[in-house]
Formats: C-alpha cells, sequence, structure tokens
C-alpha cells in the first residue's frame, strides 16, 4: 500500500511542478533573470550615488540581452546625458535605450 502511495505522489509532482513553472516565463532562464536584476540594480545605485538629486526619477529596467532602458523625468537635457553615459558605463551593460523626458 506504501509502494502505490509513494507511487502515485511521485507522479503528481512530475505533472504539477513543471505546471507551476509554466506560468513564470523567466523559470526557464534564472541565470539570465538575476544578471538582468543585478545590471539594473547597479545601474540605479550608480545613478542614485552620482545625482541623487537629479536623477531619483529615472526608471531603470534591463532585458535579456544586457540592454538597459531608462524612462523618467529629469530637469535638463544635460541630466539625461549623463544618466545616459553612467548606464552605459556601467558592467554588463551591452546597450542603452533612452526614453527619458525632460520635465521642469
Amino acid at each position: 500500500m506504501k509502494k502505490v502511495a509513494i507511487a502515485a505522489l511521485a507522479l503528481a509532482a512530475a505533472v504539477c511542478v513543471p505546471t507551476l513553472y509554466a506560468e513564470d516565463s523567466d523559470a526557464s532562464y534564472p541565470v539570465m533573470y538575476v544578471k538582468d536584476s543585478a545590471i539594473t540594480a547597479k545601474v540605479k545605485t550608480k545613478l542614485l550615488a552620482k545625482e541623487p538629486t537629479t536623477l531619483s526619477n529615472v526608471k531603470v529596467d534591463t532585458d535579456r540581452d544586457g540592454i538597459v532602458w531608462l524612462s523618467g523625468t529629469v530637469p535638463d537635457k544635460e541630466a539625461v546625458a549623463r544618466a545616459e553615459e553612467i548606464a552605459k558605463g556601467t558592467d554588463g551593460v551591452r546597450g542603452v535605450h533612452n526614453d527619458i523626458v525632460v520635465s521642469p
């Protein structure tokens, strides 16, 4: 009887576990997901360290290919250029898409 119960549990686990992970699109790329999160964190940290008041409204996202996407608002064009320069100078960044808007 115990063997039947164990076999049933093993079968249920084999069927259910892949279903749980199927909904998470990054589950098949866990290393990439961690890497992208690390790049995003590095860029955010650098932005806040170098320009805490000017670049605090800049949002950062990184895709699987190491491309950083910048968005948000800053007070002038120089801040847009600084944010892009900081992102490009971060380890692991392969490119930058700058969608930051100047807003007084």
